[in-house]
């Protein structure tokens, strides 16, 4: 890329402000939100909203918890008055939320604007006009006080509006393109607007700051927040409102820095829709300050269906690895996080902590309505052992041996790898019981007769079918499980040792299921086996005829206990 030198700075770094916002490690209360999405959101999407999506859309907004929704431009078209109509004339609008309308610095656009808001009980007017360099010298090809001249203008004319209102009107202005504005004049036209509109601790007015394009880092925007919070006129008596879009990919960013440099009030929508690369998340920022002990007062213990209505009316699809909304974002697909995260999740619950330490997972998915089985432990090539023990352990109660997880664990990417796919939790349970548990492939005990002949030791009279053949064999062993381990060696000719053992109820009843698992030793190989049976010792000695059949397929044995 040649062309670095045709890019100039487009931003003023304003003089004289103290950084002190810098010593704060985080937001430690939340802003006054305000929804963008049914205006700036809306006038963003390739289909627009239509009047009855949008109706659906503000529900859910009030739902989750927005007391302030800006719900478009009633000037603009047919629609967006007729919205505002339908809710003002159907009394949709709660006691405890006030709709906001935008509207240009022109005579027709604003009265149409307030006939919008006849019956509302209480809006913000949203007033502004653009005041940044390159638009008045492009655009509008006027002087800073004709600019001024223009914000005036629309100021009072709303003034007058308001004095004929019946409902409360908040006013609201925005010098657009705030960031591409010299710090002292976009401080001198928002003082020329509260001139005229005289904010009182009862009725205050919002000063919007927008990054309408982001031109700097974080940190510069935060300076002139600090500079507009340290030369506004009546600052006790003003809102500081902050609209951050995204054409850096800081929105969220510059929003979490504004509001330490002195910003009150964030405008922004949900999952970042908006004009070219979109607004500050607000689902992002929100719970950015949760995942710091931060009450946002934005429900959103229900992300996914919140994503629903989103993707649904809107057309646009949320991104796999959005923050916290992403269907992926907390998915562990490497061996080693799911490990990590299997181990911090049992830590947890051994030690009934209720401080979230998680290794990889910022926030508990729980609380964003997500599910652990499904969502956090994902499997396929790439997973490991501890994820796949976690995920048999969690949705099927089965506790595999370390050493069998394994080699499980193995088992199951390969199967994934080879098929190029992503393995389901049901999917990873189906090749367990498939490959591992109750095997009768090539032997199985067909009848058993144990009887206790001396102090730990057990004689029994045993029947395999083995390779078609059903044999009898007379031997003794320490326990009924080994005596049936000996009659297997005798009948197959083959000298293996039964080394490892464990069983658990799959249930805590009475009447529960039964899973053991036991492993064998043969020429310097473990080959695993489980059985699942209502009879512990029926379970165990299925574990152990599913051991020597893994043994016997793996290693392609006869029955003279040679190789094939």
């Amino acid at each position: 890329m040649k062309n670095t030198n045709k890019y100039v700075k487009q931003y003023f770094e304003p003089q004289g402000v103290s950084m002190d916002w810098v010593k704060k490690s985080y937001v430690d209360k939340p802003p006054i939100w305000c929804s963008v999405d049914l205006r700036d959101g809306n006038q963003a999407l390739i289909i627009p909203m239509s009047l009855e999506e949008k109706l659906e859309f503000f529900k859910l907004l009030c739902k989750v918890g927005f007391k302030e929704i800006e719900i478009g431009f009633p000037a603009a078209s047919e629609t967006e008055y007729e919205f505002c109509r339908r809710l003002i004339e159907n009394n949709l609008i709660p006691d405890d939320v006030t709709i906001q309308v935008l509207t240009q610095s022109r005579e027709h656009i604003i009265a149409k604007t307030f006939a919008a808001l006849e019956g509302a009980k209480h809006a913000v007017v949203h007033l502004y006009n653009s005041t940044s360099v390159a638009q008045r010298q492009q655009v509008f090809k006027r002087e800073k006080q004709e600019i001024i001249d223009i914000a005036v203008f629309g100021a009072k004319l709303c003034q007058q509006y308001k004095e004929k209102a019946k409902g409360k009107i908040t006013f609201e202005y925005s010098p657009e393109s705030f960031t591409g504005t010299e710090p002292e004049f976009a401080a001198e036209i928002c003082n020329a607007v509260l001139d005229i509109w005289k904010p009182t601790p009862e009725d205050k007015a919002i000063i919007n700051l927008p990054v309408t394009v982001a031109h700097s880092m974080p940190h510069v925007y935060a300076n002139q927040v600090e500079y507009m919070c340290k030369n506004l006129k009546n600052r006790e008596n003003v809102i500081i409102s902050l609209h951050p879009h995204n054409d850096r990919g800081c929105a969220v960013a510059d929003s979490e820095m504004g509001l330490l440099a002195g910003g009150d009030r964030i405008e922004g929508t949900l999952f970042g829709n908006g004009e070219r690369t979109g607004n500050v998340d607000i689902i992002t920022l929100a719970l950015n300050m949760y995942s710091q002990g931060v009450e946002p007062g934005l429900d959103f213990s229900n992300l996914p269906a919140v994503t629903e209505v989103y993707e649904r009316v809107t057309r646009m699809k949320v991104s796999e690895r959005q923050p916290y909304s992403g269907s992926l974002v907390f998915a562990a697909f490497s061996g080693s996080h799911q490990d990590a995260i299997a181990k911090g999740m049992k830590y947890r619950a051994e030690k009934g902590l209720d401080c979230w330490t998680v290794p990889y997972l910022p926030l508990d998915p729980a609380d964003v309505g997500r599910v652990y089985e499904a969502d956090v432990i994902r499997i396929n090539s790439q997973s490991g052992k501890g994820g796949i023990g976690y995920i048999l352990e969690t949705q099927f109660k089965l506790v595999l041996p370390s050493k069998m997880r394994e080699v499980f664990g193995y088992h199951v990417k390969s199967i994934s790898d080879h098929a190029h796919k992503e393995l389901s939790p049901d999917e990873v349970h189906d090749i367990f019981l498939r490959d591992f548990v109750n095997l009768s492939t090539e032997l199985d005990v067909v009848n058993v007769r144990c009887e206790d002949v001396d102090e730990g030791e057990v004689q029994g009279w045993i029947e395999i079918e083995y390779n078609g053949k059903t044999q009898a064999a007379e031997v003794t062993g320490n326990g009924r499980l080994d005596c049936i381990s000996n009659a297997i060696k005798k009948v197959t000719g083959i000298e293996y040792s039964l080394e490892k053992y464990a069983q658990h109820a799959l249930e805590e009843k009475s009447t529960s299921m039964a899973a053991a698992y036991v492993g064998i030793v043969y020429n310097g190989a473990t080959y695993w086996g489980s059985g699942i049976h209502s009879d512990i010792m029926t379970s165990s000695v299925c574990a152990l005829v599913s051991a020597v059949n893994r043994m016997l397929q793996t290693k392609g044995i006869t029955e003279e206990g040679e190789k094939r």
